[in-house]
C-alpha cells in the first residue's frame, strides 16, 4: 500500500507516501503530442527566485507522463514569482483541454478548513481543545477520554468509517446516496476503539466528521455557513465552496473526474464527477481552484488572515512525530500529522483523495513558497501492487504513486526542497 493522506485509510506505510501528491487519471494515449496542444500556462516573474521556469516545466511534464493522467493543473508561488500551468485534457470524451481556472474537488484538504475553524472556535472561547468528545457527542467509545485535539491530530483511536464493509474503497454500492454525518459516525464507532487515546496515529475520517458536529453545535451555524464566514470571505476565496450534502455537481468550468475505485486494473475508468460527496462532509466535501488554493495555502502555512500568531505556533508545534508509526523508520523525522496539517520534510499542508480527483497543497517556510497540484483522477500509476488498480498500458518502471503526489514531489525537487518518499 502507499503512504496516502486521502479519504481512504489503508496500510499505513503506503498511506504516507501517496497522500502527498495528487490524483491524476491514467489515460490510454493521454501523454504524447496532444499534451502540448492542450496545455496552457501563466507565469509572472519578478526579480529572481528559486527554480527557473524551465525546471518547473520539465518536472511537471515528466511527472505528468509518468502518471498517464488525462490532465492536471500545477502552481508554485514564491515572493518572486507565480508559475501556473495546465496540461492535458479536462474531459476524456471531448478532449477539451485542461485550463488553470477549472474547478476540482479537493477531498481531504477540507480537513485543513475544519481544523482551522476548530482553532478559531477555541480562540473565541466557544470550546477548548482539551474538551472530551462526550461533552458534545454521546456514544463514542472512550468518549470521556478522547479530546478534540486528539480527534484533530488523528490520535483518538476512533476508527474510520471509510474502510468498512459499507465503504470498501469507494463511496459504497450507491454512489448517489446522500449520507448524513450522524450515519457516518455510527459506522466509524462500531469498530472503535483501535487503541488508547494519544498512543498512536491512525488516519480516520470519522474524527473530522465528529469535529464538524461539534463546531455546528457550539457556533449554531451550519458548516457551510461557518466556512464561508470565517475563511472563504475573509481570504476572498471567490471560487471555493463547501457544498450541501445533497449537491453533486461542480461549478463551470470543471474537469471531469475519473476513478478505478471498486474496479480492477485494466478496466475502463468510471466518470465520478457527479458522484455524491456527502459521505466525506467535513473530512472532504469542498471544491476549489488552483488560484484560490495559492491564497489559502499561504494563509494556512503562515496563519495570516486565519489565526493569531500564538494559535499558528500551536498548530505548527502540533506536528509531532512521537507516536507510531511516525517515530519509527522509514518515516522517522520526515513525516508527521498535527491539527489538520501534514508534515512532509520541510513542507506542511495536506493532500486530498476523493473519487475522480486528487489534490496536493503544501507550504515551505524556507522558500516562503506555496505548491498546488490538482488532478482529475485518483488512479495510481507505476509499479503498483496487485491490489492497487492501474490503467491498462500505463507507465511502468517508476514507483507506484498517485498523480498529484508524484507531481508534488517532482516540483518540490525542482525547487530544491525535496519531499522524501517513504519506503514502499
Amino acid at each position: 500500500m502507499f503512504f496516502e493522506w486521502g479519504m481512504h485509510q489503508r496500510p499505513f506505510v503506503w498511506l504516507v507516501v501517496t497522500v502527498l501528491a495528487a490524483l491524476l487519471v491514467s489515460s490510454c494515449g493521454g501523454g504524447g503530442g496532444q499534451k502540448d496542444d492542450a496545455s496552457a500556462d501563466t507565469t509572472t516573474a519578478g526579480g529572481g527566485g528559486q527554480a527557473p521556469r524551465a525546471d518547473l516545466d520539465a518536472a511537471l511534464e515528466k511527472s505528468f507522463r509518468q502518471s498517464s493522467a488525462p490532465g492536471m493543473v500545477a502552481a508554485v508561488q514564491t515572493p518572486e514569482y507565480t508559475w501556473i500551468r495546465a496540461v492535458g485534457m479536462a474531459d476524456r470524451a471531448s478532449e477539451k483541454p485542461m485550463t488553470p481556472e477549472m474547478y476540482h474537488r479537493i477531498g481531504s484538504v477540507t480537513k485543513t478548513f475544519t481544523a482551522t475553524l476548530l482553532l478559531q472556535a477555541a480562540g473565541d472561547g466557544l470550546l477548548s481543545l482539551h474538551d472530551t468528545i462526550d461533552q458534545y457527542v454521546k456514544g463514542v467509545p472512550n468518549g470521556d477520554e478522547i479530546t478534540l485535539r486528539q480527534l484533530a491530530t488523528m490520535t483518538s483511536g476512533v476508527a474510520t468509517y471509510s474502510e468498512t464493509r459499507v465503504f470498501p474503497g469507494d463511496p459504497g454500492a450507491d454512489v448517489h446516496k446522500v449520507w448524513k454525518p450522524e450515519e457516518l459516525v455510527k459506522i466509524g464507532i462500531e469498530d472503535s476503539p483501535l487503541f488508547d487515546p494519544g498512543t498512536e496515529f491512525n488516519y480516520s475520517n470519522t474524527n473530522y466528521v465528529l469535529l464538524g458536529l461539534v463546531l455546528e453545535q457550539v457556533t449554531g451555524e451550519s458548516m457551510g455557513e461557518l466556512t464561508r464566514k470565517q475563511i472563504i470571505e475573509p481570504l476572498d476565496l471567490k471560487d471555493t465552496s463547501f457544498p450541501t450534502i445533497e449537491a453533486t455537481s461542480l461549478p463551470d468550468p470543471h474537469a471531469q473526474g475519473y476513478t478505478l475505485q471498486g474496479q480492477s486494473s485494466g478496466e475502463k475508468p468510471r466518470n465520478a464527477t457527479d458522484w455524491t460527496a456527502s459521505w466525506t462532509w467535513t473530512a472532504g466535501i469542498m471544491i476549489s481552484t488552483v488560484d484560490d488554493l495559492l491564497v489559502y495555502g499561504r494563509a494556512l502555512g503562515t496563519g495570516k488572515g486565519l489565526l493569531s500568531p500564538t494559535q499558528q505556533q500551536e498548530r505548527i508545534d502540533s506536528l509531532a512525530s512521537d507516536v507510531p508509526p511516525f517515530d519509527q523508520p522509514p518515516l522517522e523525522g520526515d513525516f508527521g500529522y498535527g491539527l489538520g496539517l501534514m508534515k512532509e520534510h520541510g513542507w506542511i499542508g495536506h493532500s486530498g483523495v476523493i473519487a475522480g480527483y486528487n489534490t496536493a497543497l503544501y507550504y515551505n517556510q524556507e522558500l516562503d513558497a506555496v505548491l498546488v497540484v490538482e488532478t482529475s483522477s485518483d488512479i495510481f500509476s507505476g509499479d503498483c501492487p496487485e491490489e492497487r488498480p492501474t490503467m491498462k498500458g500505463g507507465p511502468k518502471g517508476t514507483p507506484c504513486d498517485l498523480p498529484a503526489s508524484r507531481t508534488f514531489k517532482a516540483l518540490a525537487r525542482a525547487l530544491g526542497e525535496p519531499a522524501p518518499a517513504a519506503a514502499q
